[in-house]
């Protein structure tokens, strides 16, 4: 435990290093899960969803971030809610500067997907069929139209339009990135490939040790969750 919190400050230190600002939200000792904070919903500047897990034991986290929330009421736009039987998990939603690609996978259901759209009708929402435990364990948005992705888990057909960086398949773990901007991307420690594939298409790997949280399948995105400005 010692050295998931060495590793999750170290975390939280880039992206403030990088200009982002950081809310911090209180700890719930008593959902563990909760520190993968991408899951329970997609906030932006103007419409905010609240997801409802797929995973039973997950649904209290979008119900306390929903309450937390409340005192951010500055930063984020008006609240929506997936509701029964929709299910939808933030790690399958893949927001690009074009449109949203939601994964219906084991964690989203159609259901949730049709109710997500309806919340952001203005903005373009696409089903992605996936077979990844979340899509984004297959992919990242990056910037100007260059996303990471894993062809052998994620089809990169399915997001055309858009110049694909490849990540081996036995790098996987390293397709879950975040963009931090001015070129910087943050990625897990020790893919020396996919670091170099993001070197030579004019980024800026920034690497960060995040073993302890790969134990529980969680990875770079999954700590934060983004106020999307554009949405």
């Amino acid at each position: 435990m010692t050295l998931a919190k060495r590793q999750h400050r170290a975390y939280v230190s880039i992206l403030k290093e990088s200009g982002l600002t950081v809310l911090d939200l209180p700890a719930l000792e008593e959902l563990p899960d909760s520190v993968f904070a991408y899951d329970p919903g997609f906030l932006g500047k103007t419409t905010c969803v609240i997801g409802r897990f797929g995973e039973e034991s997950r649904r209290g986290e979008n119900r306390a971030l929903a309450e937390d929330l409340r005192n951010y009421r500055d930063e984020i736009g008006k609240l929506s809610y997936v509701t029964e039987p929709g299910t939808l998990e933030g790690g399958d939603i893949l927001v690009t500067d074009r449109a949203i690609y939601i994964g219906e996978s084991t964690r989203s259901n159609h259901e949730g997907i049709i109710q997500f759209a309806k919340c952001l009708n203005t903005t373009k929402v696409s089903a992605v069929e996936t077979k990844t435990f979340h899509m984004l364990c297959g992919c990242s948005y990056l910037s100007n139209g260059k996303m990471l992705i894993v062809p052998e888990l994620l089809d990169p057909k399915l997001f055309p339009g858009f110049e694909h960086i490849l990540v081996p398949e036995n790098e996987a773990y390293a397709a879950e990135a975040l963009y931090l901007g001015e070129g910087r991307v943050m990625i897990p420690a020790g893919f020396p490939k996919t670091s170099k594939n993001l070197r030579e298409t004019g980024y800026r790997p920034v690497e960060v040790e995040l073993s302890e949280f790969y134990k529980g399948d969680g990875g770079v995105s999954c700590l934060s969750q983004p106020v999307w400005k554009i949405y």
